[in-house]
């Protein structure tokens, strides 16, 4: 956040004296570092006695002072990107009802964003892309219907999707008095093939955020493959930026021969293109996840997801997130590692955090 220095500061008051016009105007720019957390027992079970004075926390070692404090009890803002591309084309009622689950199973209080894809027309040419359907609210019925808007489309933007997430799914408010904490929820099996950006450019993104991430990963890879080796003219096939990705992985030096014509790619690379596509995707999500301190939660197929939904529910319900500036005013641009203790937890209590996050380069 920008802060002016101007003129001497009246501190015996807490007053300010009005500027001189023709004052040096020096500015400080710093941000506010949120930390997304959670505490449960050996047992598995949350720990929902946390206070701002039992927490200690560390940058690189070093301690800093807390300036924010959220606990359980403060509200939530949650942002719900649902993927209704490839197989859940065909299931979007059953996407709808377990979206429609989680919101209700959310407190009184807590507000929800909905974006999913869609298939648009730009330039004469159907792309896809991702669509905010209703912004920030804790209007259930407006998120009902919402979701009734929810549409598929011919590709997977989720990479476009993210950097949307992160640049208005959270607008900021000037008039708000109530601290919210933040968290991101996914449904999708994480494999991108049509977005403009990479993770890469999303990343420093998320990580201003501050939001917690959480993702409920589709297994969507045996029906993938299934039809990835049908007939050429009726198979589902890699986009381009899905066979350049996968050739990318071997280097600039690497000497092996780059297909771009799907229907000239053997059956056994295509299978080890799949194959590579899917690590890529949920080492992703490991990195969103562990960085922001959210959570995984695996689901088998869109039946399975409405468990997931409530198990996430449950996770939010439970989480902290706290605030700091950092004492470190270097603009170095590399990594910092955040470390949280917290005196008085039961022993074998396990806290989850945000661990780190990349500072601003110059």
């Amino acid at each position: 956040m920008p802060v002016m220095l101007t003129g001497m500061l009246a501190g015996a008051l807490g007053q300010v004296t009005d500027p001189d016009p023709d004052s040096e105007v020096i500015r400080i720019d710093t941000q506010l570092i949120m930390v997304p957390f959670t505490v449960v027992d050996r047992l598995g079970k949350p720990v929902r006695t946390v206070k701002r004075g039992d927490i200690t926390l560390f940058e690189d070692g070093v301690k800093q002072d807390v300036e924010e404090f959220m606990s359980v009890a403060a509200p939530f803002e949650v942002v719900l990107l649902l993927d209704t591309s490839g197989s859940a084309r065909s299931e979007l009622d059953l996407i709808r009802r377990s979206a429609q689950g989680f919101i209700s199973s959310l407190r009184d209080g807590d507000r929800v964003a909905i974006m999913g894809f869609r298939t648009e027309e730009r330039s004469g040419k159907n792309v896809a892309a991702g669509h905010l359907l209703t912004g920030l609210t804790d209007d259930r019925e407006k998120l009902k219907n919402a979701l009734e808007g929810l549409q598929t489309s011919n590709g997977t933007p989720y990479y476009d999707a993210l950097s949307r997430i992160a640049s208005d799914g959270f607008p900021d408010e000037i008039d708000r008095k109530t601290p919210r904490r933040r968290a991101v929820v996914i449904l999708s099996d994480g494999v991108d093939s049509t977005s403009e950006v990479d993770l890469d450019a999303v990343r420093p993104e998320f990580e201003e955020l501050g939001a917690a991430v959480y993702f409920i990963r589709m297994d969507t890879r045996d029906y993938f493959e299934e039809h990835l080796l049908y007939d050429c003219v009726l198979a589902m096939r890699f986009s381009s930026a899905q066979i350049r990705r996968y050739y990318d992985g071997f280097g600039r030096g690497s000497k092996i021969e780059r297909v771009s014509d799907f229907c000239k790619i053997g059956d056994f690379e295509k299978l080890a293109i799949s194959k590579r596509l899917y690590e890529i995707a949920d080492a992703e999500m490991e990195v969103l996840a562990e960085m922001s301190g959210g959570r995984i939660f695996p689901a088998a197929d869109l039946n399975d997801a409405r468990n997931a939904f409530a198990k996430v529910a449950d996770e939010i319900g439970m989480s902290y997130s706290l605030g700091y500036y950092s004492s470190n005013t270097s603009r170095d641009g590399k990594f910092r590692k955040i470390k949280l203790e917290i005196k008085g937890l039961p022993a074998g209590a396990v806290i989850r955090a945000r661990n780190g996050y990349n500072a601003e380069a110059k």
